[in-house]
């Protein structure tokens, strides 16, 4: 691939347009903080326990001053690092943040053109919640039932009255997955919840009535009373299908 002199003696790609002095700059700061992050795990570091101070990172490390702050802030984007100003750095407690900013964006930059990645994105979820309702299901307690079926009947009682209940919603896909105990899984959930909800404001909420949503949970939730796991998959499926038929609505709509 051809080469062209671009500033001072820095050689940048035809093809990409990118000085390559920039690439290794880069590599150079991603390689930083791939080595911070190893010595948080070959130290045993655990969430919230405190780091070395910057004074000792930067001799360990074998670098200036600048580049470790530079590292460590891109770290704490990445909720991998917490900077305490006045106190000192801490390994990050659990965070997927930055995980759902991320996916959000690219989520609602695709619906400005094809929203092929949007409808990954909900295809994600969709998988999620269906791969794992028979499992979420045999860990059910009558509780958990009973739970389930409280706020179910909140959303009717709020659809009833034409009021939105998005937040009930959440609240019952979340208590689905709860008998699982699996924290990793819980904030994935709710990384998923967030990209969800962004998306369905950007192309604006459904036609679908109030009850008959509210109508849907209650069949889910009916589902999983009698203990039929492909037919609670199904009416999952059912749920997720209004967006993704929107979105693909969307796209129809912006190509015409």
């Amino acid at each position: 691939m051809k080469d062209v002199q671009f500033g001072k003696g820095e050689s940048m790609s035809v093809r990409s347009g990118t000085p390559r002095a920039r690439f290794s700059a880069q590599n150079r700061m991603r390689a930083l903080q791939s080595d911070i992050m190893n010595l948080i795990l070959d130290r045993r570091l655990s969430p919230g326990d405190p780091m070395p101070t910057e004074a000792e990172l930067s001799e360990e490390l074998g670098i200036g001053r600048n580049t470790l702050r530079e590292a460590l802030k891109v770290l704490q984007a990445l909720g991998v690092v917490e900077i305490r100003h006045g106190f000192g750095m801490f390994v990050a407690p659990s965070n997927f943040d930055a995980l759902a900013d991320g996916l959000t964006f690219r989520g609602r930059l695709s619906l400005q053109g094809t929203g092929h990645e949007a409808m990954e994105l909900v295809d994600i979820r969709q998988a999620l919640e269906t791969g794992l309702i028979g499992a979420a299901m045999a860990e059910m307690t009558t509780e958990d039932h009973d739970a389930l079926d409280e706020l179910v009947t909140g959303m009717e009682v709020r659809a009833a009255a034409g009021k939105n209940f998005s937040d009930i919603d959440a609240t019952f896909h979340s208590r689905l997955y709860s008998p699982l105990d699996n924290q990793v899984l819980a904030q994935l959930m709710d990384v998923f919840w967030q990209v969800y909800s962004e998306i369905q404001q950007a192309i604006g909420h459904s036609d679908t009535p109030l009850v008959d949503i509210a109508s849907k949970h209650r069949a889910i939730l009916d589902a999983i009373r009698t203990g039929d796991a492909i037919e609670a998959a199904h009416t999952l499926d059912v749920h997720f299908g209004g967006l993704r038929q929107r979105i693909g609505n969307l796209h129809a709509d912006t190509s015409t």
